[in-house]
């Protein structure tokens, strides 16, 4: 009866140091995650704020905009480019936030590398859940930049979609044909 009694306490204790470490390990992974996620937001606001601070026509685009998606980016290439970067994508009527990454990749003439912050509005509903399904943008690309801040500039929506560059300091040059691709992170929602 003891060893009944033994054994039994011992099986419940076992039971519950196993829940508890699981409890244990999925508010540390919720912890982390949060974390990781308030990192993207506070970017994406700081880019968000110098976009709109330096740019009235961002500003104005912004205003009419169902949502936005910031990404910080980092791009490298020697003839052959890569890059890749993570962000949001909010729907300013819900607050919805998505966090997504994107890569990016091209051939041509390309020598360095150089950091950036890509921010897309988009001008309704329909074409900003196109955009969070994810889908390829080709484009031909000509660019140079030495080792200073810029800023592409945009007035209007083009197909729904008003996109802006904001360049950080790097040496690139490039002059490349390049896709890139947007997904959901799903490790990051």
């Amino acid at each position: 009866m003891i060893r009944y009694q033994f054994f039994s306490v011992l099986l419940v204790s076992f039971l519950l140091s196993n829940s508890w470490a699981d409890l244990v390990s999925a508010q540390a992974v919720d912890t982390e995650l949060a974390q990781k996620q308030l990192g993207i937001d506070t970017k994406t606001e700081s880019i968000l704020e110098e976009l709109l601070e330096s740019n009235a026509g961002a500003r104005q685009l912004f205003e009419q905009a169902a949502g936005y998606a910031a990404f910080s980016v980092t791009k490298a290439g020697f003839f052959v480019t890569a890059g890749g970067g993570t962000g949001v994508l909010v729907d300013k009527a819900t607050g919805r936030r998505i966090y997504m990454r994107m890569g990016t990749g091209g051939i041509g003439i390309a020598i360095g590398a150089q950091t950036y912050d890509l921010v897309v509005f988009f001008e309704n509903q329909p074409i900003l859940e196109a955009f969070m399904d994810g889908g390829w943008d080709t484009s031909a690309n000509a660019q140079a930049a030495a080792g200073q801040v810029g800023y592409t500039a945009t007035s209007s929506f083009v197909d729904g979609v008003a996109f802006f560059q904001l360049t950080g300091k790097g040496l690139m040059a490039v002059a490349d044909v390049a896709s890139t691709r947007f997904w959901i992170a799903k490790n990051l929602n």
